[in-house]
């Protein structure tokens, strides 16, 4: 099993409290808002994850757990929704 983050667009209101709690993974863009490094979380960062999560003064970070072979065995992120990423990029 291996956790993926994953950023609500619509109710992230670029706080940046994930960035400080999470630089390893969170970066930010020119407005402020979360960019996600892509692929699994490493094992080491899923305390910090989850500490991120929680800070989020708008809810809007989520931490989901993906089965290895890359399918979401919880929650998974319906069709549509944009999740960040480190390159700067928006992935669906």
């Amino acid at each position: 099993m291996s956790d993926r983050l994953r950023v609500d667009p619509i109710g992230c209101q670029g706080h940046g409290v994930c960035a400080e709690l999470l630089p390893e993974a969170i970066a930010l863009d020119e407005w402020g808002y979360p960019l996600l490094a892509a692929g699994a979380l490493p094992d080491d960062l899923r305390r910090p994850a989850r500490r991120a999560v929680a800070a989020c003064p708008a809810r809007a970070l989520h931490l989901d757990r993906a089965a290895d072979s890359g399918r979401s065995a919880g929650r998974q992120t319906p069709p549509g929704v944009l999740t960040g990423n480190a390159q700067g990029g928006l992935a669906q």
